[in-house]
Parts: structure tokens; C-alpha cells; sequence
């Protein structure tokens, strides 16, 4: 057994927990074992073949409450893989970036308060998704991760709207929940691929009076903000003082929106002494319907005994002239199981004068639907998402002043109607007629402008070979200030730039000699000029037969683009004009359900980015 002064200390470089009951032993000549070691406990003497093995088996065997300690020692510093799982990972890591900002645009896309990443419902789903992660505050996500988004979308927007040759503008005012108010401003252009590109630009409060000059400064800023100055803008906006007496300030063309146009024309039939009382009467039944829980339940009853629909009733909005028709479609439409409910002993009337239609009453209304059904057509023609374009004013505008002139065998009401809505109409766009059926000739649905006279017709195409020859100039003219020159080459390039031609054999010479002069092939004309070339555009644009109404004007002209390529400069010009301000109006609607009455005291830069990475972000 070895003496206990005789053991030498353990080297540095061994520290496992075992060494703690095991040393080294020195022999006589001052050298070291390093084949034994010798236990501190029981001095025997154990084969150290380079690992602790043996030393642990010793330990196992004669001393098994000191191994049991170690183990439990082992234990309380080596981690499990559960535990080592739930160690955070750090906030600048590619995963954890990631994760944020799918939080990011999920509070934007799916229109959630900023708070909701503190919720305990969904702090609980993340923990269960990925315990390793820690989500932000919402003082983080509102001042740091969103406006990061943000301005990472606003330079890729920003530097697409660069590659437009003409970009469209729609603005709009709004007030909110909270009483503050804001515009927004949308862009619309064609792309490369000839596909409709539309973006929220900005929506920014504006505290000051709405005057024509407060607004014309706003749209001002905006253009500058998305260099826009050099895009030939047009801007569409409704028909409001304020708003044309700040596009007449910035001396940009402004077209009025002709869904705006529709409504005040068909409200100026609305508001006709007898169509205005009988609209009156019919609101106040579909009102004590909403009111009145018992008279709603009998209604449902009276439908299921007559097989009438179980459709709710309708009332009207006061901005939309449209809901008044759609309050009276659907009021004849339940017309019988009105009448039963109104008459039935179970429904008690607290207005004396709340009764049925009379029959005079209904043939009124009959006939007001059926006079006013194309404006409603109209109407939802300029609202669809499609963003109408500016060539479908003058083809609709011309036909609804046709379906208005009153018939030999209309009603009193009717004419009525009819003719207080062309009345409207008529006096509408006269000064935008050139520029409206521009844009209808350059579209392959009405080309053949059937709405217009032959000398219209003739003009038109006349304005639209000027300005391709005036836009190709200018074209010309800004390439050669920047050193590069667009569109097709001129006949010097042609030739110094072409291919050169083919080689004629030697046997070819002779007969060249003799009847070059004669054969010589016809080439096209060397001086053909860029208005002549416009007229051969236009001339055979005219002899293709019009696409159907069903069919995709961009889609076509992305076909034929090589066949026309200074008219399709044109269409892209043209086409990309919204008819309505429908766009920037839409926008309400979303940033209702962002300034709700919980979330009153958002500040205008945070609803400016949210409705920004709502609409323009694409997952």
C-alpha cells in the first residue's frame, strides 16, 4: 500500500471530478507512475490506462456512496436537452429576425394592435412554436421593427415607380373615429410586362384647412417625396371645389371622378319632392324592422309562409345613392310579408302614419328602380377592383345620356328622372372630351368610338398621331441630353449598326453589272419620319376588328406591342388612368377597422406605415 506523503498531486490539465479521490505515486528515483494510481480512500492501487474507466469502476464497487455523489454532482451541471432547448436565442440571429418580422407583418396584414404581441393567448402560441425565442415589446415592435419594414418597402416602391413612363394619381380626404383628418394618396401605372401596378403611397394627417392651397402643398410634397415631377402625372379626385382648385394650382391634367359624378346625378333624382316622400315612408318601415325585434321575427315568418327569401331588409346610406335603390329593390322584393307583418294583430305600431305602400306607391317605386338600374350598373361598373381605366368615361357617359332621354311611353316619375339625371350629366367633362376619347381610341374595346361623330372620330386619331409624334420628340430629346437614345434606331444606326450584307459569289458579278440596276431589290423608305410612321400605326390599328368587352385590353396590347411601338407608348400612357378616385376611397374602409375605438390614440405616422405595409406588401 502506498504511504499517503508519498502521493504526488494531481496535474493541472486532469479535471474531471474522479481525481479528487486518486493521485500519482513517486518512486524512489523521483520519477512518476503513470501506469497506477493509487485511491486516496482505501490506498489501493488502480490501472490508469489514460481515461478515468477504471478509476469510476473503482469507485463503483468498493466506495459506492462517493460515485453516487459525484453523480448527483454531474447531474446538477450537465443540462438536458429539454433545458438546453429552452435557452434564449440571441435577438440579432437570422431565425430570430426572421420571426419578428413575421409578427411584424402579421399585425399589418391582418390589421392587429401593436399590443397584441403582449396578449397572453399569443405569447403563449409563439412559447409553444419556439421557446427559444423572445418576443418584442409593442414599444419596439411600433418604434423600431414596422418603421424598419417600412422604409425597406418605401425604397422598393419608390424605385419601381421609376420604371413607369406615366404614373396616375388618386388623393381623397377622410376624417377619422377620432376626428382627425387624412388624405391618402394611391399611384397607378403599367408595368413592363403590361401588368397594372398599384400603390398606397402615403396617408398622412392634415391639420390645416382644407383649401384648395393647403391641398395643392400636400400633393406638391408627395411628388417631390416620390419623384414623381417627371412623370407626367394626372390626378383624379372628386368633383369638390377644394380639390379642383388644388390640381388648377399645380397645373397637372386632373380628371373628376366619374363614380363621384354618378352619385350627384342620380341624387339630384332622389331628391325630386315625390321620390324624395316616398323614400321617406319606406325608410322609416325598414327602420321599425331593425328596431323592432318582434316585427323582425314575424317578418321571417310571413317569408317562410309566402316562399319569399329570407333576405334581411335594407336601408339607405346618405353618401351612397346606390343604397337608396338597393333599400327599395329589396322592399318590393318583401313587399307581401311586409304588408302581412304591418297587418298582423302581434306587431304594435307605435307611429300612426307607419303603414303599407299603397299601389300607386308601388308602381312609383317600380318605376323609379327600372329608370335609375343603368346608373346603378354604371355605378358598379367604375367601383370594381379592376381600377377602370380613364376609356371607359366617354363609351359609359355617352350611353347613359342615351338611356335617359325619355320614351313616349314613360311615366310622369320617369321622365322625371330621366330628366333630371341628364340634365346633370350633360354639362359633365365637356372640357376633358379630346383627352376622354383619346383615351377610348387607344383602347382596342372602343377604337372605333361608336358614341362619336365621324368628325370626332377624325380628330381623335388626328390628336393621338400628334401626340405619339410630340411624345417620341421628347423621348428623343431627354435620351440625347443623357447620352442614350430610345426607341427604334434611326437609318444611320441602321446601317452602321446592322449586320452587313452578304457576300455575293464571283460568278454574280457580271450579271450584277448588267441587271443591278433593273432587279435591284426594293428597300423600305431611308427617310420615313416619325409621323409617318405614327399614320401606318394608326391606320392599321383602326382595320383590327375591336376586342370584346369580355377580353383584357393590357393583355392584348402586351401582344402587339411589336406591331405598334409608338402607339403602345400611348396605351401605357393612357390606360393606366383610374376613372374614379374609388382606389384612395377604399382606403377608409381598412383604416376603419386600424383607428378603432381601442386603438384612439394611434399616431398618424404609425396609421401612414400600417396602411402602407397592408395594401403594398405582398406575402
Amino acid at each position: 500500500m502506498a504511504n499517503e506523503s508519498s502521493l504526488l498531486l494531481v496535474p493541472s490539465n486532469m479535471k474531471a471530478d474522479v481525481w479528487n479521490h486518486f493521485g500519482f505515486r513517486k518512486l524512489g528515483n523521483g520519477t512518476v507512475d503513470k501506469s497506477k494510481v493509487v485511491c486516496r480512500i482505501c490506498k489501493a492501487e488502480v490501472k490508469y490506462s489514460g481515461n478515468t474507466t477504471n478509476l469510476r469502476n473503482h469507485l463503483t464497487r468498493h466506495h459506492p456512496d462517493v460515485q453516487l455523489m459525484l453523480t448527483s454532482e454531474t447531474d446538477t451541471r450537465q443540462q438536458s436537452i429539454e433545458t438546453a432547448f429552452k435557452n434564449k436565442m440571441p435577438h440579432n440571429s437570422p431565425r430570430a429576425q426572421n420571426i419578428t418580422e413575421s409578427i411584424a407583418l402579421f399585425i399589418c396584414k391582418d390589421l392587429r394592435p401593436y399590443s397584441v404581441v403582449e396578449n397572453e393567448g399569443f405569447s403563449n402560441m409563439v412559447e409553444v412554436l419556439e421557446p427559444c425565442y423572445t418576443i418584442p415589446g409593442r414599444k419596439q415592435m411600433s418604434e423600431s421593427v414596422i418603421p424598419r419594414l417600412y422604409e425597406t418597402l418605401k425604397e422598393s416602391v419608390t424605385l419601381s415607380l421609376q420604371s413607369a413612363d406615366r404614373v396616375a394619381l388618386t388623393c381623397d380626404a377622410w376624417t377619422s373615429l377620432t376626428q382627425d383628418s387624412f388624405v391618402t394618396i394611391t399611384s397607378h401605372f403599367i408595368g413592363k410586362q403590361w401588368d397594372n401596378i398599384s400603390y398606397v403611397l402615403q396617408t398622412r394627417a392634415m391639420y390645416a384647412s382644407h383649401t384648395g392651397a393647403n391641398i395643392a402643398e400636400l400633393l406638391s410634397e408627395a411628388l417631390n417625396e416620390w419623384n414623381l415631377t417627371n412623370k407626367d402625372p394626372v390626378i383624379i379626385t372628386d368633383n369638390a371645389a377644394n380639390m379642383v382648385r388644388a390640381i388648377e394650382i399645380l397645373e397637372v391634367p386632373h380628371i373628376g371622378c366619374f363614380a363621384h359624378i354618378l352619385n350627384l346625378a342620380s341624387q339630384s333624382a332622389l331628391k325630386l319632392p315625390a321620390i324624395s316622400r316616398l323614400l321617406g315612408r319606406v325608410r322609416r318601415i325598414v327602420t321599425f324592422f331593425h328596431r323592432s325585434t318582434k316585427a323582425s321575427h314575424v317578418l321571417k315568418e310571413k317569408q317562410a309562409l309566402l316562399n319569399l327569401p329570407r333576405h334581411k331588409l335594407k336601408t339607405d346610406v346618405i353618401t351612397r345613392w346606390n343604397s337608396a335603390l338597393d333599400m327599395l329593390e329589396r322592399f318590393l322584393e318583401q313587399q307581401p310579408a311586409i304588408s302581412a307583418t304591418l297587418l298582423s294583430p302581434e306587431v304594435r305600431r307605435s307611429e300612426k302614419d307607419l303603414c303599407t305602400l299603397t299601389e300607386a306607391d308601388i308602381t312609383v317605386a317600380e318605376d323609379i328602380v327600372k329608370a335609375l338600374r343603368p346608373m346603378k350598373s354604371a355605378t358598379l361598373v367604375m367601383s370594381d377592383e379592376a381600377h377602370p381605366t380613364l376609356s371607359v368615361i366617354a363609351p359609359l357617359h355617352s350611353q347613359l345620356l342615351e338611356e335617359m332621354r325619355h320614351c313616349s311611353g314613360d311615366s310622369n316619375i320617369v321622365k322625371y328622372v330621366k330628366y333630371a339625371v341628364h340634365h346633370d350629366l350633360n354639362f359633365r367633362y365637356t372640357n376633358l372630351k379630346e383627352m376622354l376619347y383619346v383615351a377610348s381610341a387607344i383602347d382596342p374595346h372602343f377604337k372605333t368610338l361608336p358614341f362619336a361623330s365621324v368628325e370626332d372620330r377624325e380628330d381623335t386619331f388626328m390628336r393621338l398621331i400628334t401626340e405619339t409624334v410630340s411624345l417620341d420628340q421628347a423621348q428623343d430629346h431627354e435620351s440625347d441630353c443623357s447620352g442614350t437614345r430610345g426607341g427604334a434606331p434611326t437609318q444611320e444606326q441602321s446601317s452602321n449598326d446592322g449586320p452587313s450584307p452578304p457576300k455575293t459569289s464571283k460568278g454574280s458579278c457580271a450579271l450584277l453589272d448588267l441587271l443591278g440596276a433593273a432587279y435591284a431589290p426594293v428597300s423600305p423608305r431611308v427617310n420615313s419620319t416619325v409621323a409617318d410612321r405614327a399614320k401606318e400605326e394608326v391606320a392599321k390599328y383602326r382595320e383590327v376588328a375591336p376586342l370584346p368587352l369580355s377580353e383584357n385590353p393590357l393583355k392584348w396590347w402586351s401582344m402587339h406591342e411589336g406591331e405598334y411601338p409608338l402607339l403602345s407608348r400611348q396605351a401605357k400612357r393612357y390606360l393606366c388612368v383610374p376613372g374614379t378616385s374609388v382606389p384612395a376611397e377604399r382606403i377608409f374602409s381598412t383604416a376603419g377597422d386600424i383607428l378603432t375605438a381601442k386603438r384612439n390614440c394611434l399616431l398618424p405616422e404609425h396609421v401612414d406605415q400600417l396602411l402602407f405595409l397592408h395594401k403594398n406588401y405582398k406575402m
